[in-house]
């Protein structure tokens, strides 16, 4: 990772992680923690997570602004509210459904969460002027052949389609 652009565009400005009390978002949080962002909003559904990485970047980072928020990627007026209250420059999305079984067993929650809760955030990012849109993806998005892959594509596919629309050459 090129450390020195990531420092870049994340010191001093507002930075919003969804999925923050998962494996790869909480993991996120700590690496980004390092770049000294003005605020750090962790998103998630799980409370406790939530609670323990909220914890954790005090204990480690106690000067940094930390706002903990639990809030469904997929409640569209939710997303909608804490993009407008918080004004971030970057978003990191890494809220998803990612373990392949679980989602073959149950599609509708992998399509909800991974490609509408993906649309609910790019669209309050797009309407709220957020400069950096990042998607924590998978390498089963290639030619995918399972329900994960199929929606964290599908999501991929969104994420692409905006940044087109809203960057025309």
């Amino acid at each position: 990772t090129d450390q020195a652009g990531v420092s870049a565009y994340v010191r001093g400005t507002c930075v919003m992680v969804t999925g923050a009390g998962g494996s790869i978002g909480s993991e996120l949080c700590r690496q980004l923690a390092c770049h000294q962002p003005a605020q750090l909003v962790l998103v998630g559904h799980g409370e406790f997570s939530i609670f323990n990485i909220e914890r954790e970047l005090r204990k480690y980072f106690p000067g940094l602004l930390l706002d903990p928020v639990i809030a469904d990627v997929r409640d569209v007026e939710r997303i909608e509210h804490i993009v407008r209250q918080y004004r971030p420059a970057t978003i990191f999305h890494a809220a998803a459904h990612k373990h392949v079984p679980l989602m073959e067993c149950n599609v509708e929650e992998a399509f909800t969460n991974n490609v509408l809760g993906t649309q609910s955030v790019l669209r309050a990012a797009a309407r709220n002027g957020v400069e950096r849109f990042v998607m924590v993806s998978t390498d089963k998005a290639v030619n995918p052949v399972s329900v994960m892959g199929a929606t964290k594509r599908v999501a991929e596919m969104l994420v692409h389609d905006t940044a087109m629309r809203i960057h025309k050459p």
